[in-house]
């Protein structure tokens, strides 16, 4: 959707686009192969990778609250770069287990992208994040598996 929308318009732009996502992949407790993608957009003069450290950072404070911490990994998506995941520290396990559970996907838009659409990677810069609202409900709930949503069991759905 973000690249319909670079399309469409020029710089700036902002913009939050939900959509149902499918792919190839086992289902277990946080993995499901159908599930809810919101993504986010912003391109225009001067932006920085420390405009998406901070927006993806505030997002975390504000929905999750400040006592939980935030870091940031390099990974690989194929249409930003650099591209990193985002993570929080554990609910469950207070950063004794694993520690930390990935949130969303994110990065620096690739210049090739840019100029894809249209927009001159010299003058523009943009970054690009997505995230599966379930699995941040399931965070912020303490829901311990992904299937209950799709499971029209009405003793978990009415809770909402």
């Amino acid at each position: 959707m973000q690249a319909r929308v670079m399309e469409s318009v020029q710089p700036p732009v902002r913009v939050i686009v939900p959509g149902k996502c499918y792919r190839y992949e086992a289902t277990d407790a946080t993995h499901e192969w159908h599930f809810y993608q919101v993504e986010g957009l912003a391109v225009d003069e001067g932006i920085t990778f420390a405009d998406l450290k901070g927006t993806l950072y505030e997002f975390a404070r504000r929905l999750f609250g400040t006592e939980r911490k935030v870091r940031f990994r390099c990974d690989y998506f194929p249409f930003v770069e650099p591209g990193v995941d985002m993570s929080i520290d554990c609910f469950s396990c207070e950063g004794k287990g694993s520690g930390w559970i990935e949130i969303m996907g994110a990065g620096m838009v690739h210049p090739r992208v840019l100029a894809g659409v249209g927009y001159d990677p010299e003058k523009y810069t943009g970054f690009a994040f997505g995230l599966g609202p379930e699995r941040i409900a399931m965070l912020k709930y303490g829901i311990d598996d992904i299937r209950h949503f799709y499971s029209n069991d009405l003793r978990f759905l009415r809770q909402f």
